[in-house]
């Protein structure tokens, strides 16, 4: 028995750009694109990464992202940014971005980075870096990484991430702050403890 198949794509672009017009009730896997007759310059810029973020939070971190809800020109480039400032001691919890993978350089100061492998035969392995300014690290698409300033003085970093839209699950905060909340009982087997222990957890967020 024979069979063929014939299938055509081009994961390219189109077109020079397709800038985001955020106020089509058309929805797609992204943004529909604007008429490029109406298309500025202004739908390319976009400003404020020279000014730190509010590092005042619980984690002691503020992330200050570039993405396609910002930055409408961004839309079918597969492209992102962000900055992140960092207060002593200050965390960029554990997180992932389910769409793209991240590389990190440190602008001042000093990171401890890592991240931690997919479930396998041998377990989650864990990478980890000491990274000064200068220095880069890469995250790949979708694995839980994280970063924390051990120094007593401030640190920023900029991220480049591969998706105009990266997304960020941040794990604690998706674990124990769901709306509604997961149930104790689930949570309290998953994670080996007491629900009231989860309860407790729960209430932070």
């Amino acid at each position: 028995m024979v069979s063929s198949v014939a299938m055509a794509s081009d994961p390219s672009p189109l077109q020079d750009f397709c800038v985001a017009d955020k106020d089509s009730k058309v929805l797609v896997n992204g943004f529909v694109c604007k008429d490029p007759k109406v298309v500025k310059a202004e739908d390319f810029f976009s400003t404020g990464l020279d000014k730190a973020g509010d590092t005042a939070k619980k984690v002691g971190s503020n992330v200050t992202a570039v993405n396609v809800n910002k930055l409408a020109g961004l839309n079918t480039l597969g492209i992102s940014m962000v900055r992140i400032d960092y207060a002593p001691r200050g965390l960029n919890a554990p997180h992932t971005h389910p769409r793209a993978t991240e590389i990190l350089t440190v602008i001042e100061g000093q990171l401890f980075v890592g991240f931690v492998t997919s479930n396998t035969d041998n377990g989650n392995r864990l990478f980890t870096k000491m990274l000064k300014k200068g220095d880069v690290f890469v995250f790949p698409q979708g694995l839980i990484h994280f970063q924390f300033n051990p120094g007593y003085t401030n640190t920023v970093a900029i991220g480049a991430l591969s998706s105009q839209n990266p997304g960020t699950i941040t794990i604690a905060d998706a674990v124990f702050g769901s709306k509604p909340p997961i149930s104790d009982e689930v949570l309290a087997k998953a994670f080996q403890v007491d629900k009231k222990t989860v309860d407790w957890l729960q209430a932070q967020f």
